[in-house]
């Protein structure tokens, strides 16, 4: 199968770098589009309303420094990266949103291989609702 646009959903770990450079080997030889996802949390959804804080700033500067992490690994590929993507929310709804708008037909992402990793996982949970392929790299802990 020949895969037009890759996608990478990184955690923003020292780990992403394996799933860049997975990704990367993959993308050359089929001169593929590459691009970069990280999916925050959403502060709204963990508020209580019990302190006095301005949400909307603390995501604001988490979303910006997500995004300066994911240049830091777009220049690690050594290879043009069409999208840095930061998103916030449902890890499966985010995906499955960007996977549709921008036309992706392989997600790379990672597993790690703890117990609590294995108890709770977001693979998993991508799995079950990626509408495209999925490359799972599993990485030590």
């Amino acid at each position: 199968m020949s895969y037009q646009h890759i996608l990478v959903a990184v955690d923003l770990s020292e780990d992403s770098k394996l799933l860049v450079e997975k990704a990367v080997a993959l993308a050359k030889p089929l001169s593929a589009n590459l691009s970069f996802i990280h999916i925050d949390i959403n502060y709204a959804e963990l508020y209580t309303g019990l302190i006095d804080i301005n949400l909307a700033e603390t995501q604001h500067q988490a979303m910006e420094a997500s995004q300066k992490q994911l240049q830091d690994f777009a220049d690690h590929a050594q290879y043009p990266i069409k999208h840095t993507l930061v998103g916030s929310g449902d890890l499966s709804n985010e995906l499955c949103d960007t996977i549709n708008e921008h036309s992706i037909d392989l997600v790379v992402c990672g597993h790690h291989q703890d117990f609590w990793s294995k108890l709770l996982s977001s693979t998993r949970q991508l799995i079950n609702s990626s509408p495209v392929d999925m490359l799972v790299v599993p990485l030590k802990d």
